[in-house]
């Protein structure tokens, strides 16, 4: 599923998008299936906007976001919500957990919904990212890197054609990092998918066809 972005500038950030070049917003951009895309995001330049705009959290902006043959801003909430469930993930910022459910219970809601990955691969995935011990761990309990590792695992465990990543190793240590990309790019590469990860800074943590600056 190729994306396509045709002058997108976010209202709120008109004025200052104004004042520099970017390689996303104002422009014509083409990304196509199975590409690995890195956008570097200088702070207040619009990293979590640009997320959520793609993810179809935000409609305040304009231009047109185009998932293959669906324009967002002209899609219904219920082919939204397909898009959501078959073709595109996401890796939040903020991981957006339930607080009060368990570190297992948070990866359970996703795998009965969406029926892709088996209860025994999800329990390898967490034993991969050093989270065996915290399967029975309160959201609200667990560290904010526990948290980013349980939000990555949680966007594995549905089918996709895109992954979205949101600073996804902010909270994480090197050893952590090397043990999630390990995980995301076999996912990846499973799914024959494409990614787009934006991040603070230039990094080198897949290898990525495109890299465009914010």
């Amino acid at each position: 599923m190729q994306l396509s972005l045709q002058g997108i500038v976010p209202v709120p950030l008109r004025e200052k998008i104004s004042t520099y070049q970017s390689g996303i917003w104002k422009s014509p951009v083409v990304l196509n299936k199975g590409e690995y895309i890195s956008i570097q995001a200088p702070s207040g330049t619009g990293k979590t906007t640009l997320i959520h705009i793609l993810y179809g959290l935000r409609k305040d902006y304009e231009g047109e976001v185009i998932w293959g043959t669906h324009t967002l801003n002209a899609t219904d909430n219920e082919a939204l919500a397909r898009l959501r469930t078959k073709n595109i993930s996401v890796i939040f910022q903020d991981m957006r957990l339930f607080p009060e459910l368990t570190a297992w219970e948070n990866i359970e809601i996703k795998l009965k919904l969406t029926n892709t990955v088996t209860a025994h691969q999800a329990t390898e995935w967490l034993e991969r990212l050093g989270l065996k011990d915290k399967k029975n761990a309160m959201g609200n309990t667990l560290s904010y890197g526990e948290q980013q590792r349980i939000a990555i695992i949680r966007a594995l465990l549905q089918p996709f054609e895109w992954l979205l990543m949101d600073e996804p190793f902010s909270h994480l240590d090197l050893a952590n990092i090397e043990k999630a990309i390990a995980l995301i790019g076999e996912v990846v590469k499973t799914h024959n998918a494409g990614m787009i990860l934006a991040d603070l800074d230039e990094n080198n943590y897949f290898p990525y066809t495109q890299k465009i600056l914010l």
